[in-house]
């Protein structure tokens, strides 16, 4: 049965009690030294965690980040119990990235079981990507970046690499059930029936309506739910959108990877290319100007079409390593597409539980104006839809978002 107390020694910090416990650390004292004035600032503005940011008053730029798991989900409070051992599994999945793709993953000084925390990277010089994209910034190198992590972290933890023991130890080590079940419920099961967690906005009920009428639509999320719970296809990071993304003009850098396990490896594609999605759909109000609007969503689509290419490009290695006997060349292709079709899928998923579910995402439901938050919505849901109920005609990824890109807003109502 799990656990859901912290362990003994556990307690909670604060933006006091942290800088006392930074200075107690021996790994941070190289950082910070014995007569250095700290300072703190609280700055977790997710679902889950506390998360300080703490430096020198003499610099700066020494600097780092304290992460710590709370024993209940954040947005909810003590009524929703949560294991701090996904402290754990968020630290070695950091481990595995850092060795695999040291560019995007922020470096990780210590991992704290005690008090379920790591201290890592403060990247005090990037953005998180979904705010940088609601302002309707372009990140030039993203695409390179993020397909090449996702070849790398996703391919290189599967059975295309790894041998028969090692991959099922590590399935074992990276087992995270209260954190699949977040996933499972909020992903696939809520938003596809009246609950009360829902917190869609009200103008778009009669088109959440008939999201939970569907059959056919319901048909196709319990596929994608049952390959979420069964298919231990690689390490996954679980939460791989645009809020576990920090960017600038040069760099990228994955975060956050606490809903880390052995799952299906086009659900981080899928996020991936589902935030991208939204930001897209945010933009029909988000952006005034017609011109500006499709010029911003040109790059947006580009942008998706672009990971998917690097992502195919980067696993080539993958593939150059497998028996070639039994996983001949055919084979590669039909993976390769079944892979594009799932991400499709998962995209979908994605979209709709953050227009209907309880966690939404700025991009939508930071749009001031309720008619316009309803109309970026509205656009997102079709957009959606038509992603999940067209993939399996989907053969390459401009398939894909000629799907979604085709839709209009079905609010407001006539």
């Amino acid at each position: 049965m799990t656990q859901f107390a912290p362990p003994e020694n556990y307690f909670a910090l604060d933006t006091t009690t942290v800088l006392d416990y930074c200075r107690q650390r021996p790994e941070l004292r190289a950082m910070f030294p014995a007569n250095d004035t700290l300072e703190a600032v609280e700055v977790g503005d997710g679902n889950l965690n506390l998360i300080f940011k703490v430096w020198a008053n003499e610099d700066h730029n020494r600097t780092v980040v304290i992460k710590q798991a709370l024993p209940y989900v954040r947005l909810v409070g003590e009524s929703w119990p949560l294991p701090t051992d996904r402290a754990r599994i968020e630290a070695q999945a950091l481990a595995i990235h850092e060795r695999l793709v040291p560019q995007h993953t922020p470096h990780q000084y210590f991992f704290d079981p005690e008090m379920c925390l790591s201290a890592m990277q403060n990247l005090n010089q990037h953005l998180i990507m979904r705010k940088g994209l609601t302002q309707g910034i372009r990140y030039p190198h993203f695409a390179e970046h993020i397909g090449l992590f996702m070849a790398r972290t996703l391919g290189n933890t599967s059975d295309l690499v790894l041998d028969y023991r090692a991959k099922k130890e590590e399935v074992a080590r990276f087992i995270n059930p209260e954190l699949c079940k977040i996933s499972e419920d909020l992903v696939f099961t809520e938003p596809y029936r009246p609950t009360e967690r829902n917190l869609f906005h009200e103008e778009l009920r009669p088109q959440v309506e008939s999201i939970y009428a569907d059959e056919r639509l319901r048909v196709q999320v319990a596929g994608l739910k049952e390959k979420f719970m069964t298919q231990a296809q690689c390490l996954i990071h679980g939460d791989l959108h645009t809020g576990s993304i920090m960017v600038n003009q040069t760099d990228t850098y994955v975060i956050d990877p606490e809903f880390a396990f052995y799952g299906p490896m086009g659900f981080d594609i899928g996020a991936v290319i589902g935030n991208l999605f939204l930001s897209y759909a945010s933009h029909e109000v988000r952006t005034k100007d017609p011109d500006q609007r499709a010029e911003f969503r040109q790059y947006l689509t580009n942008t998706i079409i672009d990971v998917w290419q690097v992502f195919k490009r980067e696993f080539q290695p993958i593939w150059q390593q497998v028996d070639t006997v039994n996983m001949p060349q055919g084979y590669q292709e039909n993976y390769m597409l079944r892979l594009l079709q799932d991400a499709a899928g998962f995209a979908a998923c994605k979209m709709m539980r953050r227009v209907i579910g309880l966690a939404g995402v700025e991009d939508i439901r930071g749009i001031e104006d309720v008619h316009e938050r309803a109309i970026a919505g509205s656009l997102a849901l079709n957009m959606a839809q038509a992603l999940i109920m067209n993939r399996r005609d989907s053969f390459d990824i401009s398939d894909i978002v000629a799907y979604a890109t085709d839709q209009t807003p079905t609010y407001p109502w006539k």
